[in-house]
């Protein structure tokens, strides 16, 4: 019998590629303006600073090739990127070793009511309220090391309704995979579960009811999300 005073809810996960495995999804970790491009498109200064994060919840990923167009907003942008998942974690994780904490790599949107993200900047609020909304987070297969790599160069982009908006190589992150975990675990425990969204490439922009997207990055697939 169950000490539980609620059903559990159900664990988020991800699919891994090539195998009827699922990935359990713990944290997820997204870096902010981690592109040049993308930093000055936001207003920002393209100079290595230090990084910056926020987070959305396990449950904002979504596989089901749709996005529904969320309330509350009339401006909601697309934003491509490499996601990567950790296989154990840890404090204080050497920049030379945290690549050994990666189980694989996928590609994933980190869908934004800007609207509501640039009411919360101007008060100097959290951004959840535009980041963190129910399937935010569209997703694609996980890709094992074992089968790409460690993937730190090769073409991202997103296409919507066929025409190229984003487009960027892995290599332009100003923060790289091994950076991004080993300052992470500086303020967090990181562990098996985590994902780090690894941040987007310049030319984000809004969606509307009917649209199609694709996203893609290198030796990752490609993945079709319908607004709806």
């Amino acid at each position: 019998m169950s000490n539980y005073v609620i059903e559990l809810p159900p664990v988020p996960t991800l699919p891994v590629a090539g195998s009827d495995a699922l990935f359990p999804v713990r944290r997820i970790y997204c870096i902010g303006r981690n592109y040049a491009a993308h930093t000055i498109e936001m207003g920002g200064d393209p100079n290595r600073e230090a990084p910056f994060f926020f987070q959305k919840n396990p449950n904002n990923i979504d596989l089901t090739g749709e996005f529904p167009y969320p309330a509350h907003s009339n401006d909601v942008h697309f934003e491509v990127e490499m996601a990567v998942a950790l296989k154990s974690g840890g404090t204080n994780i050497p920049v030379d070793q945290a690549l050994d904490h990666v189980f694989g790599y996928g590609v994933c949107l980190d869908m934004t009511r800007r609207d509501l993200q640039g009411e919360a900047k101007k008060l100097g609020r959290p951004w959840e309220i535009g980041k963190a909304f129910e399937r935010s987070g569209p997703s694609g297969p996980l890709h094992t090391v074992a089968e790409v790599g460690h993937i730190d160069h090769g073409r991202i982009e997103l296409k919507v309704n066929g025409q190229i908006r984003q487009e960027g190589d892995i290599n332009q992150m100003i923060w790289k995979v091994p950076e991004m975990i080993s300052y992470l675990s500086e303020y967090f425990e990181l562990a098996a579960g985590d994902v780090i969204m690894s941040g987007t490439p310049s030319g984000v922009g809004p969606v509307q009811r009917g649209d199609v997207m694709v996203m893609s990055a290198a030796g990752l697939g490609s993945v079709e999300v319908r607004v709806v």
